[in-house]
């Protein structure tokens, strides 16, 4: 049986990822992973290796945008001694105020990890993203990156 104090640590893991992204705090976003941490993000970014690889894709997916939410339920975990998995669904708005073709896209879907505690605090080792439905303006990330783009000194 999982200890409940390990399971609530994991639940403020998943948030901590969450809050990571809509704060843009890229650091806090790399602290989550191990340092050989990994996501496969499938059609939505691919397969990525390395905290700061996986700082540098979402900052790119998101720092463009005006705004977004990302919203976690349903955790479950399964740990034994320094090692576990997780799993939880997961709801994430994304808003461009004012694009073309619609301001939100919202997606849906859950995230599949396997975790390691490192240094007393669990960390994710490496994290699935598994969209299941959306909603809304599908080009949202097209914009938003250019946006970025456009903003970034050449």
């Amino acid at each position: 049986m999982t200890d409940p104090t390990d399971r609530l640590d994991v639940i403020d893991l998943m948030h901590r990822y969450a809050t990571a992204l809509d704060t843009r705090d890229w650091e806090l976003l790399a602290e989550v992973f191990t340092e050989d941490g990994a996501t496969d993000y499938g059609e939505l970014g691919g397969i990525n290796r390395g905290p700061d690889a996986i700082a540098a894709l979402c900052r790119g997916a998101l720092a463009g945008l005006d705004a977004s939410q990302h919203l976690i339920g349903n955790v479950t975990c399964a740990l034994d001694g320094d090692v576990g998995t997780a799993s939880c669904y997961f709801q994430a708005q994304h808003v461009i105020a004012g694009a073309d073709g619609g301001d939100h896209l919202l997606v849906g879907g859950s995230y599949t990890d396997e975790l390691r505690r490192v240094d007393g605090r669990w960390r994710i080792a490496l994290r699935t993203l598994t969209p299941t439905w959306s909603s809304g303006n599908p080009e949202i990330f097209r914009i938003g990156a250019e946006r970025l783009a456009a903003a970034e000194p050449a």
